[in-house]
């Protein structure tokens, strides 16, 4: 029989093991020793065990850093100087610890779980029990949105404020036709309802900001980002590392897609892997720069995968670990994160202690470049009205040269300069013209803009809302993309 063996004890059952945090017991095997821990404590046996006197799905026993599940369970030998952890399943946990019981009919809706060694009856209780908040219901939060609800994950939460727009379809899978133009948090719970009645879906309809995070994730185990912007995803790091919650992230961009779980208390943050944001508009949107269409659902199934592997308490979770993945080659590729010691929210000595403004820490403020004054801005109505007087203008039309395919301006002194070529072409442009630049949406129209303005054009103008407001307010047959 072993001698002093440690058993540390859960924040939430210490108030029935007399407020201790650890004991030290002697015993043989983990459940001899688990056996004089309920024993001593009587009140704390009815937590760790069923009427059946078998471990609640809800509670992992580990020797050391091992799951006695995949050693020899309770009769896993122990020796002295080894520890007893008992671990709740999820981190952050549900509000109470009473067990759930699964239909018949859910029994057979996912009966190719049960049958798995590594999850069986105990794991898909674990499933219903979990609570997974998803923020975004894009690209990536359809995927994970659908394989979570399919899974029997019991409680989903999801964070958005868009609506289903025709282009979100090519790649938003949880959408149809007929959901255009409605709420994507609406077609959402809709859809993952129809697909599985037994998870409970909450939906946020609301942009996540400083001011509503801490509140929304807080009665949630796991935070899953799907976001495409940079302060949402500093803000989704930073909240779930104030509140202790692991984050599952992943990020698209055209032909390539990364994963990872960022959780602080076993492993690197966000920041530890990015310290600073890149400067505004230096890495393109999905809007800007495309994603091939199936590349969400590759990686948000990655993420899905992840998340039920944090849930069930499985595998080898990407703690520590990023994944890259590019579709063009069809290689994935591994690399090992380190967390950082300077990090100022994670670190050795944090200075972050609340969120914070994450818009001005990206560097996201009105500036000359994209927010023009009114002297310097056209509508398409007047652009229109304007040309439609004979009165001559060069319009300068700054996309890619793949766009310009798609559909530009039926005016007859269109000109093709893309934005990165501004500088070295500008010469092949009259000063003394009338230039209106316009792009998709106004962005990068308003920068050539800045560029030509400061080598010395002055009578230029930027078409307001680019192509895309052309097409709503003028031409509706020049296609939206």
């Amino acid at each position: 029989m072993a001698e002093n063996v440690t058993i540390l004890i859960p924040t939430a059952l210490r108030q029935f093991a007399g407020g201790k945090e650890q004991v030290q017991l002697a015993g043989g095997t983990v459940g001899e020793v688990l056996g004089q821990l309920t024993g001593k404590y009587a009140d704390l046996k009815k937590h760790l065990y069923n009427d059946s006197g078998q471990l609640r799905s809800f509670v992992n026993i580990y020797l050391n850093d091992e799951d006695i599940r995949y050693l020899r369970k309770d009769a896993t030998p122990v020796a002295s100087g080894d520890t007893v952890t008992i671990v709740p399943s999820i981190a952050g946990g549900a509000a109470t610890m009473e067990d759930v019981e699964l239909s018949a009919d859910e029994i057979g809706r996912y009966s190719r779980h049960l049958i798995m060694p590594e999850v069986t009856l105990a794991g898909q209780k674990k499933l219903k029990q979990a609570r997974v908040l998803l923020v975004g219901a894009g690209g990536l939060g359809a995927p994970l949105g659908l394989y979570l609800t399919a899974a029997g994950v019991g409680h989903i939460g999801i964070v958005d404020a868009d609506v289903v727009d025709s282009s979100n379809l090519q790649r938003q899978v949880t959408y149809t036709t007929e959901d255009i133009g409605t709420s994507k948090l609406e077609a959402a719970k809709r859809r993952l309802i129809a697909l599985n009645p037994y998870t409970d879906i909450t939906t946020f309809e609301t942009r996540l900001s400083s001011e509503n995070a801490l509140d929304i994730f807080k009665d949630y185990d796991i935070i899953v980002d799907g976001t495409d912007n940079f302060p949402t995803r500093y803000l989704v790091n930073d909240a779930c590392v104030l509140l202790g919650k692991p984050n599952v992230y992943g990020s698209i961009f055209r032909f390539e897609g990364q994963v990872s779980i960022f959780y602080a208390k076993e492993g690197p943050c966000y920041r530890c892997l990015y310290p600073e944001p890149p400067p505004p508009g230096l890495v393109p949107s999905c809007a800007e720069g495309g994603v091939l269409g199936v590349l969400p659902g590759i990686v948000g199934a990655l993420q899905a995968a992840e998340t039920l592997k944090l849930i069930l308490g499985i595998g080898d979770p990407l703690v520590g670990r990023l994944l890259r993945f590019d579709a063009l080659k069809m290689q994935f590729r591994e690399y090992k994160l380190r967390k950082d010691p300077t990090c100022p929210i994670c670190g050795e000595h944090t200075t972050i202690h609340h969120l914070i403004d994450y818009d001005e820490f990206c560097g996201i403020t009105p500036g000359p470049e994209v927010n023009l004054e009114a002297q310097w801005e056209i509508a398409p109505r007047e652009l229109k009205q304007r040309l439609d007087t004979g009165e001559h203008i060069v319009i300068v039309d700054v996309r890619e040269p793949h766009e310009w395919a798609l559909g530009t301006i039926k005016e007859p002194d269109v000109r093709f300069i893309p934005l990165g070529d501004v500088p070295a072409r500008m010469h092949e442009l009259d000063s003394a013209d009338e230039i209106v630049l316009q792009c998709r949406s106004g962005v990068r129209s308003a920068k050539a803009l800045g560029i030509l303005k400061d080598a010395g054009f002055r009578k230029l103008k930027n078409l307001t809302g680019g192509i895309l407001a052309w097409s709503d307010d003028v031409d509706p047959s020049l296609p939206k993309y």
